[in-house]
């Protein structure tokens, strides 16, 4: 484990309460992150294979800022072979912060720098300095307004 799970109970009710389900459970195979799998709009998690708790926030936002429709059939890698997911990432990241935010959880939690392809860092500096690369695409999504961000007038897309 490279990160402690002392974060993970309170980010767990959190997703929870925004109305994402959070079934705790053993995951066999491959994942896409070790110790969490989205399936069918549900988020699965493996305490034991869990390596970065905060990557939950960030998986729980890819289902979040999907629509209600696609909430449901939501599974693994939710944006292999669907190029118009992939623009939801910048969405995702934002949501991710915002959620630190509102949980008082340090944003590094998440952003931590085995993910992201390097960039954590980059992006913790954007986000310290009030640049939010994206934040349109949660305002035209119903989540926020530029004004408001981080609060967020809602945690899941319409």
């Amino acid at each position: 484990m490279n990160q402690p799970l002392v974060y993970l109970p309170k980010m767990l009710d959190f997703i929870a309460g925004v109305g994402i389900e959070v079934v705790e459970t053993p995951i066999y195979g491959a994942s896409f992150l070790p110790g969490i799998l989205i399936d069918h709009g549900r988020l699965l998690v493996d305490r034991r294979r869990l390596l970065y708790p905060g990557d939950v926030l960030h998986e729980a936002g890819h289902i979040a800022v999907s629509t209600a429709a696609e909430r449901a059939t939501l599974g693994g890698n939710i944006t292999a072979g669907k190029p118009e997911k992939e623009g939801d990432e910048m969405a995702v990241l934002l949501w991710s912060y915002a959620a630190c935010q509102a949980l008082d959880i340090p944003a590094e939690v998440v952003f931590h720098p085995a993910g992201y392809k390097g960039q954590s860092e980059w992006l913790l500096n954007n986000f310290r300095s009030g640049q939010y690369t994206g934040l349109p695409l949660l305002v035209w999504m119903g989540l926020t307004t530029t004004e408001a961000f981080p609060r967020m007038s809602s945690w899941l897309r319409a």
